[in-house]
């Protein structure tokens, strides 16, 4: 280690996965940087949707035990040989990805489809602790950026919906159509309306629709209310680009109903089950499916943070940050259960009673 911030603790309280249902908050040693590596003392963590499957489905992703979250801003703590352009104090947000830099995807610019892809909070531990360890070259200094460090606690799930948008071509003048106003297609919302495109949103939940539109939708439908076909004739609505984000097979369905002729579907929600899509009629009405995972570092986190500072205040998103005791019963079973009470939740691991977030 060539820096740090002196009087640093031992050892500092985390939430690790050592099996499906089993995760504790254990104390553990407080890791040291490698060459090329930076100690971030976690100011908030997001709690992802994959955190709760991994915890309470099965395990996809997740190499336990580890540590979980992949969603976190803090400050530079210290640094490993080799780092001079992080500054200690420095207020910076987190890749989660690592990649090689050498297979041909990165070479492309694709990082994230390494041939050896791995991920902060699955593969090694992540953030939901009170330090975590970042490679120098996922981390972004946004010290100069006027934002909070509970703002920049959502970079990284906008990142992932700024790569999204970026994936489907979606432009200034057209028409888009976001299935699912959650933890991904709310962010979804604001990067394809800041494309000047119009934005239709789509919910069960009518809270989450008002939401959408305040981050930047055109118009809304509640599922059930009125088909999409006659939402989108209302409207006047012709789509470019469907997002399916809710992962339904209803939601799907109502994609492949509609879609025009020329039009993009991306299916950012995992289907549980397999799906029939005609390759015939995609062949035959020149649509297209894009798939999307992740985010590439260098493109999408600089845009995902301006897009965090084009607005004041993302209490609509996140309003209250709690405690890393409440991680089980506020965080990853209302996200099983489908019963969340915030668009996206984030961790205080110093924190010992909830509190406000603050923008």
């Amino acid at each position: 280690m060539t820096a740090s911030v002196p009087g640093a603790p031992s050892t500092m309280r985390a939430a690790v996965l050592h099996a499906v249902g089993d995760l504790r908050i254990d104390d553990i040693a407080v890791p040291e940087p490698g060459p090329g590596e930076v100690r971030i003392r976690v100011a908030v963590c997001g709690v992802c949707g994959s955190d709760a499957t991994e915890f309470g489905r099965g395990l996809v992703l997740a190499q336990p035990p580890v540590v979980l979250g992949h969603e976190f801003s803090g400050t530079v703590d210290a640094r490993g040989e080799g780092v001079t352009e992080l500054a200690i104090g420095a207020k910076v947000v987190s890749g989660a990805g690592i990649a090689c830099g050498e297979c041909k995807p990165c070479r492309d610019g694709r990082t994230n489809l390494c041939r050896t892809y791995s991920t902060i909070g699955f593969h090694h531990d992540g953030g939901l602790a009170g330090y975590v360890i970042s490679p120098a070259s996922i981390v972004l200094d946004a010290s100069d950026t006027g934002l909070s460090l509970d703002a920049l606690g959502l970079a990284q799930p906008m990142a992932i919906a700024v790569h999204t948008v970026r994936r489907s071509g979606l432009r200034a003048g057209q028409d888009a159509v976001i299935i699912g106003v959650g933890g991904i297609g709310a962010f979804i919302t604001v990067a394809a309306a800041a494309t000047g495109a119009r934005v239709l949103v789509v919910d069960l939940n009518q809270e989450r629709l008002d939401i959408g539109i305040g981050l930047g939708a055109t118009a809304s439908l509640l599922s059930g209310s009125q088909s999409l076909a006659e939402r989108l004739a209302e409207l006047d609505f012709d789509p470019d680009v469907f997002f399916e984000v809710s992962g339904s097979a209803p939601g799907l369905a109502s994609v492949l109903e509609v879609a025009p002729r020329g039009a993009t579907i991306v299916p950012v929600g995992v289907q549980r089950a397999d799906t029939a899509l005609s390759l015939g009629q995609l062949t035959l009405n020149e649509r297209m499916v894009v798939g999307t995972v992740a985010h590439v570092f260098k493109d999408d986190f600089p845009e995902a943070v301006r897009l965090l500072a084009s607005r004041p205040d993302w209490s609509d998103i996140a309003s209250e940050v709690i405690p890393l005791d409440l991680l089980i019963d506020e965080a990853l079973q209302p996200l099983l259960e489908g019963r969340g009470t915030q668009i996206k939740t984030l961790i205080d691991p110093w924190a010992a009673s909830a509190r406000p977030a603050v923008y």
